[in-house]
């Protein structure tokens, strides 16, 4: 089968388009702006790409049209779709139809945390022997691309609450028909699509009612938002978990005040100790779902523990883009309040009173709309300084929000805004820079100021 995917640059999509391949199709694909790491991935992958929308792509007469979310009426293949009627189809549904009705599914679900724990998840079901398929946002570096059909029965996915198409406005988790549902939190986002928490809230509570009877959903104990959920109906087994000393059936005791090594406990009882590379609180419960989850298809949490201990994280989540004269400039995805304040908790928490400098592009769309604006200024506070950037793209001005302003900088100008960051670095700082998007190079090109001014000194 001609499997044409528009809108192939995207992380899920592009993870998509690289399934179908390995299934025996062919693929090919559209997108925009046709850009790296995926387009690099779907490139090795032998999947032809084509920059932009002109419909003729469509000459070729594919047997199946995959329509990303991001693809709205008004484009031009879309309406060369509907017009000649085409065979059409979203994402997820095809996923779900064509390679997840066969598997045992493990689902990653919530606000935070997703392609961090799914990323978790598939590395512990390697390490096991699993050989599982999975499909992830960003790309796992134990792994080193973002999806594979695998060699088992298990399925690891990241299961976005995100819409599936224009035509298709459920959330994309509704599709997978989890087997073991791992929600990690709920707030409110995508102010784009939902109308309010509540809406959201739906969204879940219809990804709960596909869970079997013989599935597990696995929550935290003290998440009000998700419990609400679970209190609407659920039907499958279910574990909770808790690092607060609340009664949970899986729960985590620090070893280290930073999350870097913690004990784990099962109904009471303590079964493993986690020593691994990342910090902060939030891994520290996404790890803990993990070990729900594994032991939900028999993987004793001795393994994963070591399974852990070898586990790279995720590409943009906190990595060390380099350091320059003592200073450490960080790559980070966090663009929703609650993410900058956990990610920036978990860096003060490692590097104790060293300074930290957070470099911050509001760039989601909810972030855009001003939604979380009142959450700004404390999303912050474990900084010592902070450099917003004030983009075109935002209707409302960032320094109305952001209280003291000694130590929240507005900046308009990103070479502006490189210079003021270096400027006010010295060795020690650790820079920690959180977008969802490119940012402009910022990173790299804080990393060559930073030694321009070295060679001056």
């Amino acid at each position: 089968m001609h499997i044409h995917i528009l809108g192939v640059c995207g992380t899920f999509m592009g993870g998509l388009a690289q399934i179908a391949k390995q299934l025996g199709h062919k693929v090919t694909g559209s997108d925009a702006n046709v850009y790296p790491p995926m387009s690099d991935q779907l490139e090795a992958a032998g999947i032809e790409l084509i920059e932009g929308f002109d419909p003729a792509q469509l000459d070729s007469k594919p047997d199946l049209v995959v329509i990303g979310n991001a693809m709205s009426r008004g484009n031009p293949c879309v309406e060369r779709i509907l017009n000649e009627n085409i065979p059409y189809t979203s994402g997820p549904q095809w996923l779900g139809d064509h390679l997840l009705r066969d598997k045992w599914v493990l689902a990653v679900s919530g606000t935070h945390g997703k392609t961090t724990t799914s990323s978790m998840l598939a590395w512990v079901l390697e390490f096991a022997g699993f050989k599982p398929g999975y499909l992830i946002g960003g790309v796992p570096q134990n792994f080193g691309v973002s999806a594979r059909v695998g060699e088992s029965d298990f399925f690891v996915i990241e299961a976005d609450e995100y819409d599936s198409a224009f035509f298709d406005k459920r959330s994309k988790f509704v599709h997978y028909h989890a087997n073991t549902l791992l929600i990690n939190n709920i707030e409110f986002d995508h102010a784009d699509i939902f109308r309010d928490l509540e809406a959201i809230k739906t969204q879940f509570h219809h990804a709960v009612r596909t869970v079997p009877s013989n599935g597990m959903v696995i929550s935290q104990a003290m998440e009000e938002n998700v419990q609400d959920v679970l209190a609407r109906g659920c039907w499958s087994d279910r574990n909770t978990l808790s690092i607060d000393g609340q009664d949970a059936d899986w729960q985590a005791v620090l070893v280290n005040p930073d999350g870097s090594a913690f004990d784990v406990s099962f109904e009471g009882k303590t079964v493993a100790r986690v020593e691994w590379s990342l910090l902060g609180m939030h891994n520290v419960s996404n790890a803990l779902g993990v070990f729900a989850a594994a032991r939900s298809i028999g993987i004793l949490p001795e393994v994963v523990a070591d399974a852990l201990g070898n586990f790279k994280n995720v590409k943009r989540r906190l990595e060390v883009k380099g350091q320059v004269a003592g200073v450490t400039v960080y790559d980070d995805f966090a663009h929703h309040p609650t993410a900058i304040r956990l990610t920036l908790e978990g860096v003060r928490s490692r590097v104790g009173e060293q300074p930290i400098i957070a470099v911050l592009e509001p760039r989601s769309n909810t972030m855009k709309m001003g939604v979380h604006n009142d959450l700004l200024e404390a999303s912050v506070k474990s900084a010592d300084r902070s450099y917003w950037y004030q983009a075109d793209t935002l209707d409302y001005q960032l320094a109305d929000y952001l209280g003291d302003a000694p130590h929240n900088i507005v900046v308009t100008d990103l070479n502006e805004l490189i210079m003021q960051v270096c400027a006010a670095a010295k060795p020690g700082t650790h820079i920690v820079c959180m977008s969802n998007g490119s940012f402009g190079g910022i990173h790299q090109k804080l990393l060559d100021q930073l030694a321009t001014l070295q060679s001056r000194n």
